[in-house]
């Protein structure tokens, strides 16, 4: 057997926990890979195990033998020969093996199946302190405060009942909160809606509280319950949008001013809860569509300008620019934003597209001028291309109707150019429809995009035209596919170089183009396969 060297068995200790977060027991497809590596493995399948660095490179012997390169640091590098994308039975067989030198692989398993035997557990236990409770209380009349104590009595029961809440039994625990939540609401419809509105608030909170009070990291809510805090803003909407069809009764008054104060939970300091963007969302949310009333608005500002001065965290200030911004008072709520800078970049959108409704659009200006300011800072700043693109292009749609009806291309313009590279497409449109074809060209260019790429719908009415503007961008291509240095690439050169030929002839540079072409055939007259094309196509002579 293969000893492993004292020295790897911190890097293999390593590598097991990562590979415990990797595969999600209870999971169809992990469950099969880890019982069929486990399998390989003990039938002694493995073989050839040697460490190098990082890497535990092994032979298994399956119907098709595979060869497996193993990254104990970063799993999910690792290779295998066999046609299976991502982890496979092969690689968790080398895994085992090596494992097996430094810990028990069995024990292994059991580790990692625990979570389903706890979510298991935990759902059972909840489901029956849930009935407890529920005979203990039944359904609660109408009574804000009454709601609101069994709100957190029941959320503390289940949730923290049998200690504290691990990250993966969290979803199951709620999903039982919410069922009781439900079973004790009034029976009347319109009073069951407030209900769970009240309720879902109240939630949204006591779930950011629980996560502060047991210290789960942003990775593991991510993980396994940011979910919850979506399900509870589709409720909170769903609510919202059912008791806004009809006039809402006089009885409810005291209780909607009750929620109302009860809203500024919601905005939390950044460092303090992992749900403060969520909350920040159904604050701006319920403030715009429920609490409309003008002399609430004017409370909630005063109290949100003094706890400003104290506490100036994003969200109160967020909260505090949004209730300006409802009441008119946009040079108070520019002045916060621009304090803020690229910071509060996404927030403008709610405000944008708020204004854009009403058709507010000299409002609307100074807003958009403050946005595109700091929307490139923004942009960069994001860690994937995927954001990065999908908040380009809901900053484009949020602005795009303003500039549109009121003749403002020119915001627009800046917008795309400052929103480069993830703004390609919907600049390279823009400029193609206005009839900029410098600067067409220019993107184009700047992208590196092979102009073989471009649809005959662009290149012709360009070269009818501007076809100057084809100039560079048929070089760029040319040159690229010379550097490729294979035959196919060659051909396709000289198709563009036959392409640029007749551009050269239409705009009267003959001359240029016969310069270029001794200079061209110079640089590269050790490439005889390339000459050879050029003779078959007639460029040059033979």
């Amino acid at each position: 057997m293969t000893v492993v060297p004292d020295y790897y068995i911190e890097l293999l200790q390593f590598g097991a926990a990562k590979m415990n977060d990797l595969l999600i027991a209870g999971d169809e497809r992990d469950d099969k890979l880890v019982q069929k590596g486990f399998m390989l493995y003990r039938q002694g399948l493995v073989s050839k195990l040697k460490m190098d660095q990082e890497i535990a490179h092994a032979s298994v012997q399956d119907v098709t033998p595979a060869r497996v390169n193993l990254d104990l640091s970063f799993p999910e590098l690792s290779e295998c020969s066999c046609p299976g994308e991502g982890i496979c039975r092969h690689q968790l067989a080398v895994f085992f093996q090596a494992y097996s030198h430094v810990g028990s692989v069995a024990e292994w398993i059991e580790e990692w199946r625990q979570p389903v035997k706890d979510k298991k557990a935990a759902a059972t236990w909840g489901m029956q302190r849930a009935k407890d409770l529920l005979k203990s209380t039944g359904s609660l009349k109408p009574d804000y405060d009454k709601w609101v104590n069994a709100f957190t009595e029941s959320f503390n029961s289940i949730m923290t009942g049998n200690g504290e809440p691990k990250p993966y039994v969290f979803k199951e625990l709620f999903e039982v909160y919410v069922r009781r939540l439900r079973a004790g609401a009034p029976v009347e419809a319109e009073w069951r809606t407030l209900y769970e509105l009240v309720g879902a608030l109240h939630a949204f909170s006591n779930v950011s509280r629980i996560s502060k009070d047991f210290g789960h990291t942003e990775e593991m809510i991510n993980r396994y319950y940011r979910h919850v805090s979506h399900f509870l803003i589709e409720e909170i909407e769903d609510a919202v949008n059912k008791l806004s069809i009809h006039s809402l009764p006089f009885a409810f008054d005291a209780f909607v001013s009750r929620l109302k104060d009860d809203s500024i939970l919601l905005l939390e300091d950044e460092n303090e809860s992992a749900f403060w963007y969520e909350g920040i969302y159904l604050y701006r949310f319920l403030w715009t569509n429920f609490f409309k009333r003008g002399g609430w608005r004017d409370q909630e500002t005063a109290k949100l300008e003094k706890l400003s001065k104290i506490n100036g965290s994003i969200s109160l200030s967020i909260g505090l620019a949004h209730q300006y911004v409802l009441t008119s008072k946009d040079e108070a709520a520019l002045d916060i934003l621009n304090s803020l800078g690229m910071e509060a970049a996404p927030y403008y959108l709610v405000w944008l597209e708020m204004l854009t409704g009403q058709k507010a659009w000299k409002r609307m200006v100074p807003y958009t001028e403050l946005f595109i300011q700091y929307l490139r800072e923004y942009v960069r700043s994001l860690r994937e291309y995927r954001v990065s693109r999908e908040f380009t292009e809901l900053s484009l749609r949020a602005i795009m109707r303003f500039c549109t009806e009121n003749g403002r291309t020119d915001l627009y313009e800046r917008a795309l150019l400052y929103t480069l590279p993830y703004s390609y497409m919907e600049y390279e449109q823009f400029l193609f429809e206005h009839g900029l074809y410098e600067k067409w060209g220019e993107l184009i260019s700047y992208i590196g995009f092979d102009i073989g790429l471009v649809s005959n719908e662009r290149i012709k009415p360009i070269q009818k035209e501007s076809p100057s503007v084809l100039l560079p961008l048929y070089h760029q291509s040319i040159q690229k596919n010379i550097d490729m240095k294979s035959r196919g690439n060659y051909q396709e050169a000289v198709r563009y170089l036959k392409k640029l030929r007749t551009i050269y002839k239409k705009i009267g540079l003959v001359s240029e183009w016969e310069e270029f072409m001794e200079e061209l055939l110079f640089r590269t007259k050790r490439l005889r396969a390339f000459h050879e094309e050029c003779k078959r196509s007639k460029l040059i002579h033979a």
